[in-house]
């Protein structure tokens, strides 16, 4: 069968912070008044995430106040030597995520005929596949796909790229690798948008293998098909741009009422082409970009709170780590579901993008 979820790892790094340390860093570095102190605590306080994790020590932000690489504001570390921090950290969490979504039914790394890598907080060439065919011992032949520069829905984005690999080879078996580190590109001074990303963002790597590789005990889970939806005159209102100082993130408040009025029609109709309505979906991953972007998608589709718990429950136990957020939840609603799932991201854009599992056998 092809599109068959063969695997799914996933990895964080082992240092974190709890979000009341985070604020007293944010505060201490970016805060000017008392007004921009009242923001941030109702900022972090509703941001919905006790706890991220984070390549770098969460007090990083002090040693850059202290010793700024450049800026009349004091910004931090150029692009460049952030890049250096990815560069040195990225792979190490893709490797560990990657070895987990291997093995998981003890495939083969030779087996593996593509590599799809995801990423949007970096950019390194000779870089992540590299590493990862050096660690796993993929073939020399293995093709390779980079995804980047997406955002939050890039892993969904991914998944596309694969399905249509393994459309075009029946014996095509894809690892595709989302690995974020949006730790490195902390604020250093307010910006009233940027400073959401403070209270937020957080590290993280998943990875899955898609094909349909003859192993025992796959999970019954097959990737039907991924959407994409443009929402109309958003362009201005959701943007990832490469600054001086780090990748600067612009979101505004419009994003929730955007989603809010326009997600309902396309998802029905999407949904719609595999015979399915928003009520037939049993599990929702709605990639937890934020708790009001959470909710607006939960009062468009029309649905509860409960159908959604697995996305707060990442967003506070992990925060919005981009990218591999969406597997992340995949992972949790599979061992308790037996489809159909829908992972649902949103981007830059502000754009939409959605992927269906079904289930196809028994639970695992």
């Amino acid at each position: 069968m092809k599109n068959q979820l063969l695997g799914l790892g996933t990895a964080v790094p082992a240092e974190s912070v709890n979000q009341s340390d985070a604020l007293r860093m944010t505060t201490d570095l970016v805060c000017r008044d008392d007004t921009q102190k009242r923001f941030l605590r109702v900022l972090f306080s509703h941001s919905g995430v006790e706890r991220r994790h984070t390549v770098l020590p969460w007090q990083i932000g002090y040693e850059w106040k202290q010793s700024p690489s450049g800026g009349d504001e004091q910004s931090g570390p150029s692009t460049g030597e952030r890049m250096q921090m990815y560069e040195a950290h990225a792979s190490e969490l893709a490797i560990a995520a990657a070895r987990d979504a291997v093995a998981e039914q003890q495939i083969d790394p030779r087996l593996i005929t593509h590599l799809v890598t995801v990423s949007c907080t970096g950019f390194s060439s000779p870089g992540i596949p590299e590493y990862l065919s050096d660690a796993l011992g993929l073939g020399s032949t293995v093709q390779r796909v980079q995804v980047g520069f997406m955002g939050c829905h890039g892993a969904i984005n991914g998944l596309r790229v694969a399905r249509a690999l393994t459309a075009e080879d029946p014996r095509a078996v894809v690892l595709l690798v989302a690995v974020e580190l949006c730790s490195i590109h902390y604020r250093m001074h307010w910006d009233a948008e940027g400073v959401k990303g403070n209270a937020l963002f957080a590290d993280g790597a998943a990875a899955v293998l898609l094909g349909a590789c003859e192993q025992p005990d796959t999970g019954g889970w097959t990737l039907q098909g991924t959407g994409s939806c443009a929402i109309p005159n958003s362009r201005d209102e959701m943007s990832w741009i490469i600054g001086d100082h780090g990748f600067e993130m612009k979101l505004t408040s419009r994003v929730p009422v955007l989603i809010e009025q326009h997600l309902r029609d396309w998802m029905a109709a999407w949904l719609d082409r595999f015979g399915y309505s928003i009520n037939d979906i049993a599990g929702w991953a709605i990639h937890p970009g934020g708790p009001r972007i959470l909710e607006a998608a939960e009062k468009a589709l029309g649905l509860s709170r409960e159908l959604c718990q697995y996305s707060h429950d990442v967003l506070r136990d992990y925060g919005n780590m981009s990218s591999p957020t969406v597997l992340f939840l995949l992972n949790r609603i599979r061992q308790d579901v037996q489809g159909p799932v829908v992972l649902l991201g949103f981007g830059p854009g502000l754009t939409a993008e959605a992927a269906l599992f079904e289930h196809t056998g028994e639970s695992r």
